[in-house]
């Protein structure tokens, strides 16, 4: 790891404020669907929380986008967080004298958070280009990857405790800490302002810089490929790991629930390794040649997991072999996956003038986040009704068209420089004015 990068002390407060506030998010989130399935019984409702939870992505994103380039970064962040921990406080207090949250309370804290999360994205995606050198976005992003995986992985250990032992207060109250700390780490960050900041604003700006950012994306064929791929490709890999795997492991394999969690923790643990494993060879690689190659065999390896259902695996030891084998399969698709998003993440940074960073990387999370249920919709109908394996293997199929799709793009992509999008945006501006 860069020594430099370290020693940066406005990433490094950014980055372990974040990482605070990440682990309390997750516990809260794992507690809370303990919570709900124990209050009630219904895997569904707890299904109808998450899909509720998309709703202000799809309906605030485009918003979010233009606000997070308007206003100073560090005010909105701290401010954001802030609102959180004042939020979570209050339903800990809440739950100090109730005993219990209703369904309907639960869901309004969800959708808070929800909110505040798409306003603080669209903010913090400007943030860390900002305080870190260009020659410092690839591992500057594997730091933070690293980080995040780190706290998925132990976030449903602690969860487990904490809930055990003390009950959801304690986890909504801890998460409330977290955020706090976060805001705290986040007021000692120097972070330099964009011109965008300064401009009047009004409704009219509004419409004009939203429109604005629409035609960066609509200009830039990078940007176009990165969002059109990031669609098929949750499209695909989403249901699979939400869906999927769970269904193979535990309605055709037979496997125990322990074993399901091993399977969750494996993946998590591919999360933590790619960052490391693959550094070096992104750095040597050209962009668009690594995400050829990390996405073919992505596909490669969803389409070989239909072997596990195959009489040759199945029938071996009642159905271990084929867990080990997914087990084996999805570790690599972890790492090829998060070494994907890493280079995708670094490219945009590298592309994206600062100034309009929130709207473009609200654009490609708020489709990126549409294709997530859409797909498990349609492969959950899918493995209702036809051969499991068949699935997998049209799982694996899209993913490998989406390289033959777009091909050329990835050649060249990596091509494109901040300055070119900046010079489209200048021309742009003329024309305009011309008119």
């Amino acid at each position: 790891m860069n020594r430099k990068l370290l020693k940066n002390k406005n990433f490094m407060l950014l980055i372990i404020g974040n990482f605070i506030s990440l682990i309390g998010s997750n516990i809260q989130q794992f507690v809370l669907s303990l919570y709900v399935l124990a209050l009630t019984g219904s895997a569904t409702l707890f299904a109808s929380m998450l899909a509720i939870s998309i709703l202000p992505r799809i309906l605030l994103s485009p918003i979010a986008g233009v606000f997070g380039d308007w206003f100073d970064k560090k005010k909105s962040i701290v401010f954001l967080d802030l609102i959180n921990a004042v939020v979570l406080f209050g339903f800990s207090f809440y739950l100090m004298f109730n005993s219990e949250l209703s369904i309907a309370l639960i869901y309004l804290l969800v959708i808070i958070l929800e909110i505040t999360e798409i306003f603080f994205h669209s903010s913090i995606s400007a943030v860390m280009p900002s305080v870190v050198d260009k020659d410092e976005y690839l591992e500057a992003n594997s730091l933070r990857t690293m980080l995040v995986s780190f706290g998925q992985l132990m976030a449903p250990i602690f969860g487990a405790i904490i809930y055990g032992a003390f009950g959801l207060m304690i986890a909504i109250l801890i998460n409330a800490i977290s955020f706090l700390a976060s805001a705290i780490s986040e007021m000692f960050v120097n972070i330099p302002k964009t011109k965008v900041e300064k401009q009047k604003k009004s409704i009219a700006c509004f419409k004009k810089d939203f429109v604005a950012g629409l035609k960066i994306i609509k200009d830039s064929k990078a940007i176009r490929t990165f969002i059109s791929i990031a669609i098929i490709i949750n499209f695909s890999i989403a249901p699979l790991f939400s869906v999927g795997l769970i269904f193979l492991v535990k309605e055709v394999l037979s496997q125990s629930d322990l074993k399901l969690g091993l399977l969750q923790t494996v993946l998590s643990a591919s999360m933590i390794a790619a960052p490391i494993l693959m550094t070096h060879k992104i750095k040597s690689m050209r962009i668009g040649d690594l995400l050829i190659k990390a996405i073919l065999m992505i596909g490669f390896l969803v389409m070989m997991i239909s072997l596990s259902v195959h009489q040759l695996l199945f029938n071996l030891n009642d159905g271990t072999v084929s867990y080990y084998f997914i087990l084996a399969t999805c570790f690599l698709i972890g790492i090829l996956v998060t070494t994907v998003n890493i280079s995708v993440h670094t490219l945009f940074q590298q592309i994206v003038p600062l100034e309009f960073m929130g709207r473009t990387s609200t654009v490609l999370s708020l489709f990126a986040t549409i294709a997530v249920p859409l797909g498990q919709m349609f492969f959950g109908y899918l493995y209702d009704i036809i051969n499991p394996g068949l699935v997998v293997i049209l799982n694996g199929f899209l993913i490998v068209l989406t390289v033959l799709i777009y091909y050329r793009q990835l050649i060249i992509i990596g091509n494109e420089s901040e300055e070119q999008v900046k010079d489209k945006i200048i021309e742009r501006r003329v024309i305009a004015s011309e008119v």
